[in-house]
């Protein structure tokens, strides 16, 4: 061991988190849980900057650099404020202060924002208020992390625990209480998340999530909220006025079917359900219809591509293709090509049909039939005129 090395080890007493692995997995309750909301689009990209703060200060720790460690969690709760400083204030005043933090102008630290929002923030003010057992705790906990972060106390030196007769015994319990810091900024990040939206906890509810449409956020797991934020302290969060008015509103709308869930949700068409979903069209966007309408004719199809391969519907048709992946120049060259039936793809054949412009692949293990050719034909042409309609109504 050279002198270099000597002097960067000394002291450091690198250590192995058991559950790291699940608190990396259970972050993607908050990763797979993006906002739709235009105006607050931003916010994506700070729930995305809290995870990686957690997950580098998972990783540091590891390394032996606890104090490090500790910063790295305390951005995350401050990253979350930030978040929601910035969607939550005044529109006027949203645009300027962006502006401001943006160019890295004066800017209120993470104090004056939560003193800003208790008073201006509707929401934030509103879940301060029917969740103040939680925001209590959020305060408490911060006052913890300070502790390791300012070395208020011999136990936060690294000097100190190296030459410490309990060094042992000193690590495990830092690591516990690491491990319980962790959990616990997870939680507030996610609830920090709710202040933006409150899809996360609506989509657990099966009468909402029935009710909605495709959209970029998932829902928190029950046993993501039982271990990181508690089911009472959702209960408080239910009580307020952001999730009261989603709510109210959503559940006016009429529930679709276990089926035509899965097809604007997750492009999926149940083959022996089509009549069922051809039943609530009405509930289904124009190329969720048009998807579904194709399989309805020709029940072999094992998927429906479109927007040259960037969106797909799979069917309960195993496909007979290998290969996993695919490119946009594939389909460019199916759209090219003269030939609209049974082209070669592999295991595979590809069908070509335009619809408004736009045209959409049809994925089949064998050769369609001169009889399917026409069904096919006779459907373009149908829902050419149908879509046109379709379209014309959503915009009154």
């Amino acid at each position: 061991m050279d002198f270099e090395e000597i002097v960067e080890k000394q002291n450091i007493i690198p250590c192995k988190i058991e559950e790291k692995s699940k608190m990396y997995q259970d972050l993607w309750n908050i990763k797979n849980n993006w906002t739709g909301r235009v105006d607050a689009n931003i916010a994506n990209t700070f729930i995305e900057e809290s995870v990686q703060l957690i997950e580098n200060a998972i990783s540091i720790f590891e390394m032996g650099y606890f104090d490090c460690a500790y910063y790295s969690l305390r951005q995350a709760l401050e990253i979350s404020t930030t978040m929601v400083f910035l969607v939550d204030i005044e529109d006027d005043k949203r645009i300027e202060k962006l502006d401001d933090w943006k160019k890295e102008r004066h800017f209120p630290m993470d104090g004056k924002m939560k003193k800003y929002l208790t008073t201006h923030g509707r929401t934030f003010s509103d879940m301060k208020i029917k969740m103040k057992k939680y925001f209590d705790e959020i305060d408490r906990q911060r006052k913890s992390l300070n502790k390791y972060v300012h070395k208020q106390g011999y136990q936060y030196f690294y000097v100190s625990r190296i030459n410490s007769i309990h060094k042992d015994k000193l690590i495990e319990s830092l690591k516990n209480s690491f491990i319980s810091n962790v959990k616990f900024c997870i939680g507030v990040v996610a609830v920090m998340r709710l202040a933006v939206d409150p899809f996360p906890i609506l989509l657990m509810d099966e009468e909402i999530y029935y009710r909605t449409n495709d959209t970029i956020t998932y829902g928190y797991t029950e046993d993501f909220v039982k271990e990181y934020i508690s089911i009472d302290t959702i209960k408080q969060y239910k009580t307020t006025e952001i999730y009261q008015e989603f709510y109210e509103q959503i559940l006016r709308r009429e529930p679709k079917s276990e089926a035509v869930a899965d097809v604007v949700k997750n492009q999926y068409i149940d083959i022996t359900k089509v009549n069922e979903i051809m039943l609530q069209s009405n509930l289904m966007g124009v190329v969720d219809f048009i998807a579904v309408s194709i399989v309805s004719i020709i029940p072999s199809i094992s998927k429906v591509y479109c927007y040259g391969g960037m969106l797909w519907y799979f069917t309960d048709i195993k496909t007979n293709r290998k290969k996993m992946n695919w490119s946009t120049s594939d389909f460019k060259r199916f759209s090219e090509s003269t030939k609209k039936f049974n082209l070669a793809y592999d295991e595979v054949y590809i069908s070509c049909v335009k619809i408004n412009d736009e045209t959409y692949f049809i994925e089949h293990n064998d050769l369609i039939s001169n009889e399917e050719k026409e069904k096919i034909q006779k459907l373009e042409f149908i829902l050419n005129s149908v879509v046109q309609e379709m379209e014309k109504s959503y915009e009154t």
